[in-house]
């Protein structure tokens, strides 16, 4: 038994470390999808070669990134038959389906036109390149609803009914899909790609910008990232706010791991620092504001919480690792609206490009989306447990019946591939972000259809003079 518990605690750690790795990717590529179709639309809006410039840069950068979020998919849904069957088989009939809809339109439209989004630019006409780079981007953003879609119903599992041997089957496919926390898991997924991406080239620019602040083209990539980062994490609060709402009302016990609270009390206060002892019951509190959970979570000052000792403990998720990573998650998110609010202090100065201390909190908070979203990933997947399926199915009772033998070393073989393989990929983005946009040749060549059209693009202008106000 001991040993079936360890090979199971495997599992998780496997799964854990190949999605932790897949997420970072996909959340990438949906945000870079969409900066590209922008860019691409911009150029031909204005005809100023600054836009396609920068898009043939990042073009680069997201095949790269693309490439790899599909090989750390396959990885990862190949643990499913391997060491999660029995999960597998009770939620094929719904989980199935939902991945397979994934495939026949998500993968079905990115296949069909990332060929000519990568090598068309200079072979078909510009506004049918156009729309390759759009259906990319739609691409992106329906991979984003089919997955969010199967994993929110195993968050709030609707629409199912069991049949004579145990698997779960739909009933009612609108109530499964559109399941009670998907539109909010949705939303504040794909803001949370679109934030990531935002800080990554605004990282980027601000690197070359501390190496000349004249740059014209990395002034246009700061703008239109710190642009994003000051109108969206606003939005990213308050779409959280609802989240966490809509989390309050079908899954509490997670919410009061997420919160700290042990006791159940009216006037909940909101710890903002604190210590979880699960085997005393309690948490050791260092910081806290009064009555500002109550008010948070039930919009009244007195509204009462429930705490975890309301439940049993077999229901607990691991206290301490929801507690932390949700303060990080949150923490991030507060960091990035402030990098936002100060870029537009700095704009309305006229100052955006010149602030070399702005530049450099730029590029030490370009990896903060990602470190947000593993947090907000772990918030999600661990505060779910014991669950596999919330409330029904339990991760004891969805593993397959493996050896930890095995699980161990298809374990060390995942991290050893992952590192070497994932390690290069990394490294050559790294590479290709150090070297800039300006090393890219962006101009048409002859006989391109904008040549054949007589249209004589634009030149590069100063950022100041693309987008008013800096």
């Amino acid at each position: 038994m001991l040993e079936n518990a360890d090979a199971i605690l495997l599992a998780r750690i496997q799964f854990a470390f190949t999605i932790a790795f897949h997420i970072l990717f996909p959340a990438f590529t949906i945000g870079l999808a969409s900066y590209l179709a922008v860019l691409e639309g911009l150029y031909i809006k204005t005809r100023n070669l600054i836009y396609l410039n920068i898009y043939n840069y990042w073009l680069k950068i997201f095949a790269v990134a693309f490439g790899m979020g599909v090989v750390s998919g396959v990885v990862m849904t190949y643990q499913f038959g391997s060491n999660w069957s029995v999960f597998s088989d009770r939620t094929a009939p719904i989980i199935g389906p939902l991945l397979g809809y994934e495939v026949l339109t998500a993968f079905f439209l990115e296949a069909g036109f990332l060929g000519i989004m990568l090598f068309g630019l200079k072979r078909v006409g510009l506004k049918l390149h156009f729309t390759a780079t759009l259906m990319v981007a739609i691409g992106t953003l329906f991979s984003a609803f089919w997955i969010l879609s199967a994993n929110s119903w195993m968050q709030t599992p609707v629409g199912y009914s069991i049949n004579d041997v145990g698997q779960f089957v739909p009933d009612d496919w609108l109530q499964v899909i559109f399941n009670p926390s998907f539109p909010y898991r949705l939303v504040h997924m794909v803001i949370a790609a679109y934030l990531t991406t935002a800080f990554v080239v605004g990282g980027v620019a601000a690197y070359h910008l501390l190496r000349d602040n004249t740059n014209e083209r990395a002034r246009l990539m700061l703008s239109m990232a710190m642009w994003m980062a000051a109108i969206v994490a606003p939005i990213q609060l308050l779409a959280g706010d609802l989240h966490g709402l809509n989390t309050f009302e079908h899954q509490p016990i997670k919410v009061a791991a997420m919160e700290g609270h042990f006791e159940t009390q009216k006037g909940a206060p909101l710890v903002l620092i604190g210590f979880p002892n699960e085997e005393a019951g309690r948490t050791d509190v260092w910081l806290e504001i009064p009555k500002l959970g109550s008010l948070i979570l039930a919009h009244e000052l007195l509204g009462e919480i429930k705490g975890l000792n309301a439940w049993s403990r077999e229901e607990w998720p691991p206290v301490s690792i929801v507690f932390w990573s949700f303060r990080v998650m949150v923490g991030i998110g507060m960091l990035m609206i402030l990098v936002g609010g100060i870029s537009l202090w700095l704009r309305f100065r006229k100052r955006l490009y010149e602030s070399r201390a702005f530049h450099r909190l730029a590029l030490y908070v370009s990896p903060a989306g990602f470190v947000a979203i593993i947090a907000g990933w772990i918030v999600t997947e661990v505060g779910r447990q014991p669950y596999t399926v919330y409330g029904l199915l339990r991760t004891n009772e969805s593993a397959s019946p493996i050896a930890f033998e095995g699980v161990a070393t298809s374990l060390a073989a995942f991290v050893i591939v992952y590192i070497f393989v994932f390690g290069a990929g990394i490294f050559y983005i790294l590479r290709k972000m150090r070297r800039g946009p300006e090393a890219v040749e962006s101009e048409p060549p002859s006989g391109h259809p904008i040549q054949a059209a007589g249209i004589t693009p634009a030149p590069s202008v100063a950022p100041d003079r693309v987008i008013k106000g800096g």
